[in-house]
């Protein structure tokens, strides 16, 4: 039987926890030991009685659940003071996104943890299992903080997204037609906006444009396509990803000049490094900057402001891993399941994921289980 630890997330506003107490049942039903610290599911609208009352036991400290845990299941790579809590042959099961936080990952690597990181965790159609349900989050969020920004108070043109009878409705871009801008688009075309969507596949294209409202138009990705749309958007949406890796700089810094003053910017691609260059990483709690004139909004754990509806999302997706990386340990597990295989990112201080070891010169040790 497998011990498992929920720690709190210390994270700036991230409100989310690793698991739900319907999730945590599961664990306790098949004789697993569940510690949840105190206060980790508070955030996200669970009680430390409702996770008692399904069997776990909760503990004072993350130092406690740390040091008591076998696997560590949470939402949120570790942080600067979790590093020392982690050690080795431990299981970390969460979001890593190693490709962009290099400290992140020489201090996984050093702890001899066996890192399996949510994002990578890729199935043979190449989706991406646990990905998705917290980007179809954060492509819905993106549309409504951009929305948001875009009012004057807030440092924007001061539009209304769906306009009003006798005025246009602002334009929405969005760069990337996977799960994050499809969400994204939809949301935009719901509010009345007029919103084009770009991608590098033609046929993700001819399946956008018959699935998505009549207000929603599709653009090949191309960098004269992009700069062509920037003179008139209104609000851009950068949702572009390689699965692992760094995400490419679709909008340069000479772009903004393109731009009018009160353009907003929002990267949801900043978990993977973003994909516009003048972005970095901002939290709920300071979540915009201007450059140029351009408003930036690059808040790294988006589905954190909405802790609940991610949560039970999140273990509706994790759930099935999460039990059997405890039923029968990570190698057997990964062994069962090539698509969790592709989720381990370290192992005993090896880089298991061959795109981390690219981006920060690693040497890269395949997976052997």
């Amino acid at each position: 039987m497998c011990i498992v630890g929920i720690p709190k997330e210390i994270k700036n506003n991230e409100n989310r926890v690793g698991m739900t107490p319907s999730g945590v049942a599961e664990l306790v039903r098949r004789g697993h030991t569940v510690y949840v610290q105190h206060t980790a599911g508070e955030g996200s609208g669970f009680s430390d009685e409702q996770y008692e009352h399904v069997g776990a036991q909760i503990l004072p400290t993350i130092e406690d659940v740390y040091a008591a845990s076998e696997m560590i299941v949470k939402v949120k790579e570790p942080i600067e003071p979790e590093y020392p809590l982690v050690r080795k042959g431990q299981v970390l099961f969460t979001y890593f996104h190693f490709a962009c936080e290099e400290q992140l990952t020489h201090a996984m690597m050093r702890s001899g943890a066996v890192c399996i990181a949510y994002e990578t965790v890729e199935c043979n159609d190449h989706s991406l299992p646990l990905l998705i349900p917290m980007s179809e989050v954060a492509g819905r969020m993106a549309t409504q903080n951009g929305a948001y920004y875009l009012q004057k108070t807030q440092g924007g043109k001061g539009k209304l997204m769906a306009g009003v009878p006798g005025v246009k409705p602002a334009k929405v871009l969005v760069l990337g037609g996977g799960t994050v801008g499809e969400a994204a688009a939809r949301i935009a075309a719901g509010m009345g906006a007029d919103v084009t969507i770009t991608d590098v596949s033609l046929p993700r294209l001819k399946q956008l444009t018959a699935e998505l409202p009549a207000n929603v138009h599709t653009l090949y990705s191309s960098e004269h396509n992009i700069r062509q749309e920037l003179s008139t958007v209104d609000i851009v949406v950068g949702s572009v990803l390689i699965p692992g890796d760094a995400a490419p700089k679709l909008i340069t810094k000479d772009m903004l000049g393109l731009m009018e003053k009160g353009t907003v910017l929002v990267d949801v691609a900043i978990d993977q490094g973003g994909c516009f260059e003048t972005s970095h990483p901002t939290t709920h709690s300071d979540p915009v900057y201007t450059i140029d004139g351009i408003v930036h909004y690059a808040v790294a754990n988006i589905p954190g402001a909405v802790p609940h509806t991610s949560t039970i999302a999140l273990t509706n997706a994790t759930l099935r891993y999460v039990l059997a990386l405890a039923d029968k340990g990570w190698q057997q597990a990964c062994h069962d399941d090539v698509s969790l295989a592709r989720g381990v990112n370290m192992v005993d201080g090896h880089c298991t994921y061959e795109a981390v070891a690219k981006v920060w010169g690693l040497d890269y040790t395949p997976l052997d289980c």
